[in-house]
């Protein structure tokens, strides 16, 4: 059937309206996180060095292995985004119910090596009374980690339903439940003890319980996804569920173990050429970290929406749905981008004390790192919603594929020659990882177009 030039004009314009309010609350609810986490760092800072130091690398640490198991449990979205499509509706308790299953392994090997984090941090050459005492804290927040997960899946569960909003009224409320039990637990305050830095652990046990009991309540009070009924036969496992979940997000984990595994080397490079370059480049990583949840809300729309139009067998929807999610990411990053280019001196004093004589190396060398990281966004923004999309599509392991080649075979290699050898310091290194993601985003693209020439070609007549 002929489209005509008015109506696909009114597709186009419902299908960005649909993408867009999927992903705004998306971003808002990632932006909700790092409030959380960015909460304990500065209820740290206030006991003291030793304590900051202990937690914010017991907290990275702790990060890493969590990432891992949420990119497991991110397979579960484009199966249900699929059965949507296909308004498959009775397939969609068991996706929940096997991935809530699979959080169980995945819980046991996280705490495992969180519980014996002290060990393993000493090992790559951290100081034991510091690592000690990060090992105390982890050894509480594997309590919450189980509820964390779940939370997790109930949020995939939203959303393909495209009903994100109770995730950020949940998130939001968690920024201020934290607050308190952060003050109350760590300073003994409220009438509660003086627990320190295992304070902040036994805050976060508590903040994830409570996120996940809010959304578990929220999903059998609405009246369109209690006919669900998640919790029936809970105890039934499929395996054939679970192992399609894993085998999508099992190459989602490596992708993003990946590329924070790069970050990990490239700050360990910006490490050997100064402190104050260590100093700006964490400037302006932080500064990036903000932005870039604007992507990944928009990729997790593109899996969701394409999802939805290959389980109803149309690529004209998942076409529309995928290139709409990757040129509105692109579009929406140039204000930061600009940002980035002309005001990264006010940026750079949001983290660093401008007034202060110690911090203008590192504040000069934040601007100029800045600058690169603008172009570093853009690309990034591109690959990352168009890997969403992908995801969408089923399409996992070639992406992971590409990420890993990328990163570690181009943008290493780039980053250490023109970081080193040409002599372009700190911005090179940054420029390093641009070349990486400028070549993820074109493998990206030219995959995403081909699947979806594969796929209307299989849905022809």
């Amino acid at each position: 059937m002929t489209i005509h030039p008015p109506e696909k004009i009114a597709s186009t314009w419902r299908e960005a309206n649909a993408i867009v309010r999927l992903a705004v609350p998306l971003i808002l609810t990632h932006l909700a996180h790092m409030a959380i986490m960015a909460t304990d760092v500065i209820m740290m800072g206030r006991i003291g060095t030793e304590t900051i130091a202990a937690g914010s690398l017991a907290r990275d640490f702790y990060w890493v292995m969590l990432a891992f198991a949420i990119g497991v449990l991110t397979g579960a979205t484009p199966v249900m985004a699929q059965h949507l499509g296909a308004r498959r509706f009775r397939a969609i308790r068991p996706v929940v119910r096997n991935a809530s299953w699979l959080c169980l392994p995945l819980t046991a090997t996280v705490a495992i090596l969180a519980w014996y984090a002290s060990p393993i941090l000493v090992l790559f050459g951290q100081d034991p009374v510091i690592t000690t005492m990060g090992e105390a804290y982890l050894r509480v927040m594997v309590w919450g980690l189980l509820p964390s997960l779940w939370f997790v899946v109930l949020s995939e569960f939203l959303a393909a339903h495209a009903r994100p909003r109770a995730i950020v009224v949940v998130t939001v409320h968690a920024i201020a439940l934290n607050a308190l039990l952060d003050y109350a637990f760590m300073f003994g305050k409220l009438g509660a003890p003086e627990l320190g830095l295992v304070g902040a652990g036994v805050a976060s046990v508590v903040v994830n319980w409570a996120m996940f009991g809010a959304l578990l309540w929220f999903v059998h009070a609405d009246r369109r996804l209690r006919r669900y009924r998640l919790l029936g036969y809970f105890w039934r496992l499929d395996r054939r569920v679970m192992k399609e979940v894993a085998f999508l997000g099992g190459p989602i984990a490596i992708t993003e173990i990946g590329e924070m595994g790069l970050f990990f080397v490239t700050t360990i490079m910006m490490g050997l050429i100064s402190t104050q370059m260590l100093a700006a480049h964490a400037v302006t990583a932080q500064c990036y970290a903000f932005v870039f949840m604007i992507p990944v809300g928009f990729a997790q729309a593109a899996a969701v929406r394409v999802g939805h139009g290959a389980g109803a067998g149309s690529p004209q929807w998942s076409a529309r749905s995928g290139w709409m999610a990757v040129a509105l990411s692109g579009i929406t990053v140039l204000a930061p981008v600009i940002a980035f280019w002309f005001f990264g001196t006010e940026l750079s004093s949001l983290i660093l004390d401008a007034d202060d004589p110690g911090n203008a190396e590192a504040l000069g060398l934040a601007v100029s790192l800045l600058s690169i990281a603008a172009i570093f966004m853009l690309s990034d923004a591109v690959q990352i919603t168009a890997r969403g999309a992908l995801q969408g599509l089923k399409d996992t392991a070639v992406p992971m594929v590409y990420s890993v080649a990328t990163n570690w075979g181009l943008g290493l290699p780039c980053a250490a020659a023109f970081g080193f050898w040409f002599g372009w310091s700190g911005e090179g290194i940054w420029a390093g990882l641009a070349v990486a993601t400028a070549g993820a985003s074109l493998l990206l693209i030219a995959r995403f177009r081909n699947r979806l020439r594969i796929f209307h070609e299989s849905v022809m007549p």
